[in-house]
């Protein structure tokens, strides 16, 4: 399965899914002009995954800032996770936030809160 790798911009995040090496990230800011445009190859290349997952996905937000818009793509990744999780994987979700930044960790606190996967937090 061919990895994804893309650079961040001033408002789309870095995207790391290297399920070869066991990276899933994504991490700084993400406000993209076209929400839907820039996450359809994500949410593509992890539903492609969850055919044939590795038995312990990792999977990490390291957000800066995220818009409502960014709200809805994040929230199909970790459902998606949660069935992965639910079907016996072991699926964690480690989620970031910058010290200080309460919206940000009371977003995780919020995704935990609807998606089946153990989340832990962590500043940097």
């Amino acid at each position: 399965m061919e990895a994804i790798n893309l650079k961040g911009t001033y408002d789309t995040p870095d995207v790391v899914l290297d399920s070869e090496q066991g990276v899933f990230e994504i991490s700084g800011r993400s406000y993209p002009e076209d929400t839907a445009e820039f996450y359809i190859p994500i949410l593509e290349w992890i539903n492609n995954y969850l055919e044939n997952p590795n038995s312990e996905t990792r999977f990490t937000f390291k957000l800066d800032y995220f818009n409502s818009s960014s709200y809805k793509p994040f929230l199909d990744i970790l459902v998606k996770l949660g069935k992965l999780n639910s079907n016996g994987h072991s699926v964690t979700i480690q989620w970031y936030y910058k010290e200080g930044d309460w919206d940000i960790k009371e977003a995780g606190e919020e995704f935990a809160e609807i998606v089946d996967v153990p989340f832990t937090y962590d500043t940097f």
